[in-house]
């Protein structure tokens, strides 16, 4: 049988990533797995005398100041890197110039806003965080009306931290005092407080009925402990989620906030471990706004705009769909289709010749969004392309992902199972333009 011929745009020298002996330091660790987590268990990597060990973590330098590390093999001079930091500077200022004047129309362009995000977003001027907001459906396109409708999502979401984060102790004691005698009234023997024998069953602290308050609260504690865990966790290379500062502290009892609510709102998916990744660049963005009134309102912006995100992907976290044609092993069969589409030598050379299962590394890829393969930066630039593409996030994330292992085809062609499996369990540090770029020229394949 004929091999598929390679496009010629994938045959440039500039697509091959230099060989990289060592992960960058500030690589995300995997989470640690557990036997009843979706995303903690994830396939272990291949046991070899030459596995690495746990890298140290480092801090995050502003997004400011760190630029994508240039990957031509050629040397370049102090007057190049000059020229070429300029002509950046330049088209970033440029591009931010044009999104704040899409952002500043009455009546926003949609359309014209995602253009412009596909290509980066600027970090400045709480730009991306207005921009993200607005892909993801949580601002409307009417900027006259984003006043209420803010308040209204604010006060709802206020609502739900009230009725779902109360403990069944204090559920009853803001019914009694809601039932409490008002002033004036005579006040009864007890001060309202019921006899033994007449609290009601489901009130009870001992009971086991499905409807009792309090055997469901013992219930979901298991799950908060989880939250309470994976939280703590979370980018402990940041001081923004980790640390003893208070602002860290606030943090993540931000996020744990949230997650909590989606979990109590989400019967049929509750909390799986990995979501707490997912949450991640969403309330940093949101809570690093400049806008005051935007950075103090992070949580609820950000429960929202969690729960629209995650309703593309929500399939990848719910068991019983995992082998349904929308569930997570559908998924990744349908990057391995996209592979095999668009470089069929380096798909039979994976999933033929050296057998590696794209469950081994993509399942992890795809759950988390890449959140645990790129340092934090780099996380942001993607998901800008993940939020602004016309085809959605879960199609984008797919070319991304196709786009990783074009990106190395070379060192992977080369290899052996062994070397092939660790190289995509620990991807290597590469330029996200590059990656993205590659991405870009799937889709445009794709819909030819």
């Amino acid at each position: 049988m004929v091999k598929k011929r390679v496009p010629d745009w994938l045959n440039s020298p500039m697509w091959s990533s230099p060989t990289v002996t060592t992960s960058p330091p500030w690589k995300s660790r995997p989470l640690s797995p557990t036997n009843d987590d979706r995303t903690g268990g994830y396939p272990s990597s291949v046991t070899s005398s030459d596995s690495s060990v746990n890298e140290p973590r480092f801090m995050l330098p502003p997004p400011a100041l760190i630029r994508p590390e240039p990957t031509l093999r050629t040397e370049i001079s102090d007057s190049s890197i000059r020229d070429n930091d300029s002509s950046a500077s330049v088209e970033e200022f440029s591009r931010q110039t044009q999104l704040l004047q899409e952002l500043s129309k009455k009546i926003i362009n949609l359309g014209e806003l995602r253009l412009l995000a596909s290509l980066g977003i600027p970090d400045a001027a709480g730009i991306r965080s207005t921009t993200w907001k607005l892909l993801l459906g949580y601002l409307p396109i009417d900027k006259r009306i984003w006043s209420s409708e803010l308040s209204k999502k604010r006060s709802q979401y206020k609502h739900f931290k009230e009725d779902l984060l109360m403990n069944p102790s204090e559920i009853t004691r803001k019914l009694e005092d809601s039932a409490s005698p008002k002033n004036g009234d005579q006040i009864i023997e007890g001060k309202g407080l019921l006899a033994r024998s007449k609290i009601p069953h489901g009130d009870h602290p001992l009971s086991l009925g499905k409807t009792s308050i309090w055997n469901q609260y013992f219930q979901d504690s298991e799950i908060i402990e989880q939250i309470d865990r994976d939280v703590k966790r979370t980018h402990p290379d940041i001081q923004f989620f980790s640390g003893d500062s208070a602002s860290a502290k606030a943090n993540q009892d931000s996020l744990k906030n949230i997650l909590i609510v989606y979990a109590k709102l989400n019967p049929g998916i509750r909390y799986v471990q990995g979501m707490n990744e997912i949450l991640a660049p969403l309330f940093y963005v949101f809570k690093n706004d400049p806008n005051e009134d935007y950075a103090v309102n992070a949580e609820a912006d950000t429960f929202f705009c969690f729960v629209e995100l995650l309703s593309d992907f929500r399939d990848n976290f719910t068991q019983q769909l995992d082998n349904s044609i929308a569930g997570i092993r559908s998924t990744i069969s349908r990057l391995s289709q996209l592979l095999k589409q668009h470089d069929e030598e380096l798909w039979r050379h994976l999933e033929v010749t050296t057998q590696v299962n794209p469950q081994f590394y993509a399942f992890r890829w795809i759950t988390l969004l890449l959140t645990q393969e790129f340092n934090f930066t780099d996380i942001l630039h993607i998901w800008d392309m993940l939020l602004s593409n016309p085809v959605g996030p879960r199609e984008t994330l797919l070319r991304v992902c196709c786009a990783m292992l074009i990106l190395v085809r070379r060192r992977l062609l080369a290899g052996d199972f062994t070397a092939n499996l660790k190289l995509l369990q620990s991807y290597p540090s590469t330029n996200v333009s590059h990656l993205l770029y590659i991405a870009n020229k799937l889709n445009s394949h794709s819909t030819q």
